[in-house]
């Protein structure tokens, strides 16, 4: 294993790869790294779940190993069959892949019996007739120990006879649970005779009706991990308190030994990563669905135009940490920004029209303009717009009364049109209540861009569309979902106290250039001056919808640059 390997080890870059190259080197793991990412099928993926994809898939690409997807569906009553579909979707749109190797805990669910039994006929498992309530109160607390269970001593048949008429459904929900029986008085409370299996009489998304007990998560997660002989299993860091219950386990079951190691959860400003949260902005009517634009979600953030690579670049940045801590949201947008940057045409579109009216521009004339798609990316090649007397600019674009260092179109001004000539004001014409709702301007005919030798001098450049030759667009405008960086941390209000009433602003009629009518669902396309922004999964031939994925402002690099 050392052998193979040689070129890899010895270039750690963060202390789970530090511990991985001590097991090789120390000899205790002589297979194949082997990790695996462990959803529960109870909602959609969030940003904090990409970040354990990367690293469990990364880790097994560096070390030339597996990874495992495997499904944690041991609770029959929040799972579906809709959540297993979006998640493997998510994974491969994070452009990660586990071939062949997808199971579920439900796939293991005899093995898992099968284990209870063991433990039951070591005297190490017993049958509890408690309530809910009376386990809860007999645990005790972190500093007094719990109190003994009055069914604790049961026999080794009475247990096994009462387990197996658990499985056979003789008794209602909560009449009985199967319980561990380690140690009432330790200072970890996961040690403190924990529940194994309890009865609920629901059908499973896989199994059907098959069981009416099933597992409790802290059973089936580390057995599982055994049964597929995962080398190390990676966790986030609340599950470091399990480790110890999971370690007893595996001694007292004689399993693989699977070595567990944690890490900080990533927690972004301004988005919340709790599922339970998560649903409640949808069932309250907040956001539209799970992969609402405005989501922490990663089918969210696809609607949204964020490039999966972005995002594994974000990942890559934030590293891997022992401790929590809070990354500015500003990073991630610009993880997107510098990948669209690269990868994104631009578009003229006009959000907020204001009519220019060219005077000297001949009246039914059009020709049609050269402009590059991408500087960034000369194989993008160039697209064809046309050019009339009448266009549209944005109303932000033009001041009656300007002050000296604006460089957009205002009396006594001139400004080039992007890719095409240069303007100068003229006129202007006001509604009755004072509102301007036309420019008129002359052009130069012999500054067109590329070969301009008016000599004029223009300091500003706006983008524009032909009014002539337009296509109408909504544009769904987001902004961050809430108000306060740390949303859920308060504990005497509730998080949704903190949402933003503003975070979606919808333009029904934008006006863009027919080269729209091109863009690709999931392709960013920058919209000169404006963003960058994405075209929308609903949109269709009567209307087409582009979603904001993120500004032009960088205040990420301007952070850093402080």
């Amino acid at each position: 294993m050392k052998e193979e390997l040689k070129d890899v080890l010895g270039s750690p870059r963060n202390f789970i790869e530090e511990e991985i190259e001590n097991d090789i080197n120390a000899g205790r793991v002589t297979k194949p790294i082997h990790t695996r990412f462990p959803p529960e099928p109870n909602g959609y993926l969030h940003i904090g779940h990409a970040k354990a994809i990367c690293l469990n898939f990364g880790i097994a690409q560096k070390y030339r190993g597996k990874t495992n997807l495997r499904f944690d569906d041991t609770n029959p009553t929040t799972e579906d069959t809709e959540y297993v579909d979006a998640i493997k979707k998510d994974i491969k749109w994070l452009g990660f892949d586990w071939e062949d190797r997808e199971y579920y805990a439900s796939d293991y669910f005899e093995e898992l019996y099968g284990y209870a039994v063991k433990l039951i006929k070591k005297g190490l498992a017993y049958v509890d007739d408690s309530t809910a309530d009376e386990i809860a109160d007999a645990k005790g607390t972190p500093t007094q120990p719990g109190t003994l269970s009055p069914y604790r001593n049961r026999t080794i048949e009475e247990n096994l006879q009462l387990f197996e008429g658990m499985r056979n459904g003789e008794y209602p929900d909560g009449a009985r649970v199967l319980r561990a029986k380690v140690d009432m008085s330790s200072p970890n409370m996961h040690m403190r005779d924990p529940v194994l299996y309890r009865i609920k009489k629901e059908a499973h998304h896989r199994t059907g009706d098959k069981w009416c007990i099933y597992p409790m998560y802290d059973f089936a997660h580390g057995e599982s991990d055994s049964i597929e002989e995962i080398t190390h299993s990676l966790c986030s860091l609340e599950f470091r308190h399990h480790r110890p219950l999971y370690n007893w386990f595996i001694q007292n079951l004689e399993i693989f030994p699977s070595r567990q190691i944690e890490f900080a959860r990533m927690n972004v400003a301004y988005m919340i990563t709790s599922k339970r949260k998560l649903m409640r902005l949808v069932q309250e009517g907040k956001v539209k669905s799970w992969d609402d634009p405005r989501m922490s979600t990663i089918s969210g953030m696809r609607r949204r135009g964020y490039p999966p690579a972005a995002l594994r670049t974000f990942c890559d940045k934030v590293g891997i940490a022992k401790r929590e801590n809070l990354i500015d949201m500003a990073l991630l947008e610009s993880c997107v920004k510098d990948e669209l940057n690269k990868t994104a045409a631009r578009l003229m579109v006009v959000l907020n029209p204001l009519k220019v009216t060219i005077t000297n521009y001949s009246e039914g004339h059009s020709e049609l303009l050269s402009i590059v798609n991408n500087p960034e990316d000369e194989s993008m090649g160039s697209r064809e717009v046309s050019f009339s007397h009448q266009i549209y600019i944005e109303r932000e674009d033009f001041m009656i009364d300007a002050p000296k260092k604006y460089f957009r179109l205002a009396p006594g001004k001139a400004v080039r049109l992007k890719g095409a000539y240069i303007i100068e004001y003229e006129d202007h014409v006001l509604d009755q209540n004072g509102e301007v709702i036309e420019v008129k301007c002359k052009y130069y005919p012999d500054s067109k861009s590329g070969s301009d030798t008016s000599g004029v001098k223009a300091k500003g450049t706006l983008h524009w569309v032909d009014q002539s030759n337009t296509t109408e667009i909504q544009v769904n405008l987001y902004d961050r979902i809430f108000t306060d960086p740390t949303p859920d941390s308060h504990e005497d209000k509730d998080f949704l106290e903190f949402y933003n009433q503003d975070s979606l602003t919808v333009i029904p009629t934008a006006y863009a250039e027919k080269a729209i009518c091109e863009a690709e669902v999931g392709r960013g396309i920058q919209f000169m001056r404006k963003g960058y922004f994405v075209k929308d999964p609903d949109s269709d031939d009567q209307k087409l919808i582009f979603n904001r994925t993120v500004t032009m402002r960088d205040t990420w690099k301007k952070l850093q640059a402080k």
